[in-house]
């Protein structure tokens, strides 16, 4: 019996993977044709069966981009950008539809031994800096065990250093494994997608205005409080928006 609804559940999978790939490929024809509205709606009923992809999402931005709906636009970019970190053509196309933003928000660009730092971490995912971290603990072992029986002088000697050089890379690996957690936690980005929201200075819309906000601007949510969020821009301004003015991007 168990096998029999195995059975069933894959070829009901492999039916809607069919389905998806034919809406997909039809949503690629109405764009070629120039019926981006259109094509974004057969794109959107993928999205919407729980299929993620960079490619999906890239063409989704790509169809909101010729119709110059650009929160939407950057929205789907940057998303694109999350599942495919390096790829140019998406990072290229970002920054055309980042141009057509009205609010220019300046970057505090960091400085010294904290921004070697953080390049070198981002350089990385947790799961890779964890993995150097097991094999130089392993590295260490193998190394310290031809130490501790090794009969040659000259070979104690570099196992002894080569070793100690592998312990000292795994304990900076663990480092740097819990510094990009750490930052992926707090890495909560969010799209403004009203054409401009006033931000107040407390969670309520009687409290001061202190800047206002266009659509496509990115900013971090830093916490959020019944209907508003915390948000810090990069100049580093913060400020509390309704929680309608934005879209998330950390949701699939």
């Amino acid at each position: 019996m168990k096998t029999i609804i195995g059975l069933l559940v894959c070829c009901f999978g492999l039916l809607g993977f069919a389905q998806n790939n034919d809406a997909f490929e039809q949503a690629n024809t109405l764009y070629n044709d120039g019926k981006y509205a259109e094509a974004i709606d057969t794109y959107e009923s993928v999205l919407n069966s729980d299929v993620h992809s960079a490619e999906l999402y890239f063409n989704l931005g790509n169809a909101n981009y010729k119709l110059n709906n650009i929160a939407p636009a950057i929205y789907y970019y940057e998303k694109a950008l999350q599942l495919s970190p390096n790829d140019k053509d998406i990072e290229n196309n970002l920054a055309f539809a980042q141009n057509m933003t009205i609010d220019a928000i300046e970057k505090v660009p960091q400085v010294g031994f904290s921004r070697i730092i953080n390049n070198i971490v981002i350089y990385f995912n947790t799961d890779i800096w964890a993995k150097f971290a097991i094999v130089f603990v392993f590295v260490f072992v193998l190394l310290f065990l031809m130490y501790h029986f090794s009969y040659s002088t000259s070979r104690k000697r570099v196992a002894f250093v080569v070793s100690i050089l592998s312990l000292f890379l795994a304990c900076f690996s663990v480092v740097m494994a819990f510094q990009k957690e750490h930052l992926d936690k707090i890495d909560n980005p969010a799209i403004v997608f009203t054409q401009e929201s006033r931000v107040k200075s407390e969670a309520n819309q009687q409290s001061e205005e202190v800047f206002r906000l266009h659509e496509g601007t990115k900013v971090q949510v830093l916490e959020t409080y019944e209907n508003w969020n915390k948000i810090q821009l990069s100049d580093n301004s913060t400020g509390w928006i309704p929680s309608k003015d934005i879209k998330l991007l950390n949701v699939f």
